[in-house]
């Protein structure tokens, strides 16, 4: 627990509750501590609080077009790397051939989001199909490779030095957003079996980013069997049921899908708008000054962002407010739109995520201008 300074104060006008009714001319800001989690100041602006006009230094948003990255390779080691920190390392893989060899991370667990493709996945607990949207969840130190069926891009979310847990979902209970039952592991199958033999093999582990490389004068993936409560999972966005309100906008945070101590990952799934006159139809203007924000888009049409397409990231760091693109808060206010179809996956960092130089080449520099009421075209 901790002690804040909590004295809830009223002043000028204001909306009785937050992100409805806001009063009439006025455009909504949240400002809050530890992410939407701790305590919260709603300030009420007579102009869009993006509304700048220009903008000078290093601080400010940025997006990141993967589809132009050559991100290719014939080992998930030789990702493409984009964001990162002490905690966290976001990197982008695209694979069209089967690995010849296995790897390990033993810097971390490791989470894989499968952006386009499909496959098989062979680890230390046997074999599983991917497919578009799934994420798997692999632990720390695990041995694996894929058979690409067709061209696979994955975002890889390494959280290094950490392990991935399930969000603590509370009042609506353990079987909201998805049910456990919905994940699922690998099967010593058939197929596993088939893959077994004495052909030599190489293990490519990372620690501390250095690669070391152990052979086997046989494939290791040989287990027979075995038990316990440590694996891998599989997730596919499809199987999110996303919390929902008809008369509130809720927060990022209720859509939290894992978690590490430093950061975590939400996703963003279709779902009904809210249906509430009074109700904001689009994210609210918000200041998340503990925690930087990256967005991976994957699908759909994103109802709160202009000139966005599937396969871009965003980076919104701490320290100014962000919110809808202004066709987005238009369209938002005319109650537009009854539904979203987006697909995104955003990562939340509790440390400034740094842009590392896979990202460098394909930024959009006028991201920055693209709240303006004219927004400069992404290339």
């Amino acid at each position: 627990m901790k002690d804040w300074i909590s004295l809830p104060r009223v002043e000028g006008r204001a909306s009785r509750q937050a992100h409805v009714d806001l009063p009439e001319g006025t455009y909504e800001r949240e400002c809050g501590k530890e992410g939407f989690f701790g305590p919260a100041a709603h300030f009420y602006h007579s102009h869009p609080p993006t509304g700048w006009s220009d903008w000078d230094g290093p601080l400010r948003p940025r997006a990141f077009d993967t589809t132009k990255l050559n991100a290719g390779g014939g080992s998930p080691l030789d990702a493409v790397a984009l964001l990162g920190n002490a905690s966290v390392r976001i990197r982008l893989w695209r694979s069209e051939r089967a690995m010849d060899h296995l790897v390990r991370n033993g810097d971390g667990d490791e989470l894989l989001f499968v952006h386009r493709g499909e496959g098989a996945l062979f680890c230390d607990y046997g074999h599983m199909r991917y497919g578009e949207g799934d994420y798997i969840m692999l632990p720390r130190a695990t041995a694996w490779r894929i058979e690409p069926a067709s061209e696979t891009r994955m975002l890889l979310i390494e959280a290094l030095n950490d392990s991935y847990r399930l969000p603590n979902k509370g009042l609506v209970g353990g079987h909201a957003i998805f049910d456990p039952g919905v994940l699922e592991t690998p099967k010593l199958d058939a197929t596993f079996k088939t893959q077994q033999g004495e052909t030599p093999w190489q293990i490519r582990i990372k620690r501390r980013d250095a690669i070391s490389t152990v052979t086997y004068p046989f494939n290791p993936l040989d287990a027979v069997g075995w038990k316990g409560d440590l694996c891998p999972v599989k997730l596919n966005w499809r199987d999110i049921r996303p919390l929902m309100s008809a008369r509130y906008h809720l927060p990022p945070s209720a859509h939290t899908t894992f978690l590490a101590s430093r950061f975590v990952i939400c996703t963003f799934a279709p779902r009904p708008i809210e249906s509430d006159p009074g109700a904001l139809k689009v994210p609210f203007f918000h200041n998340n000054d503990d925690y930087d924000e990256a967005i991976f888009y994957h699908a759909g049409n994103f109802f709160s962002r202009d000139n966005i397409h599937p396969g871009m990231v965003t980076l919104h760091p701490c320290g100014f407010p962000h919110g809808p693109h202004p066709k987005a808060f238009a369209a938002g206010a005319k109650a537009a739109r009854k539904e979203t179809d987006e697909v995104a996956v955003m990562i939340d960092t509790r440390d400034a995520l740094e842009v590392l130089s896979g990202a460098a080449g394909v930024e959009w520099p006028d991201y920055v201008r693209s709240w303006r009421a004219t927004p400069a075209a992404a290339e």
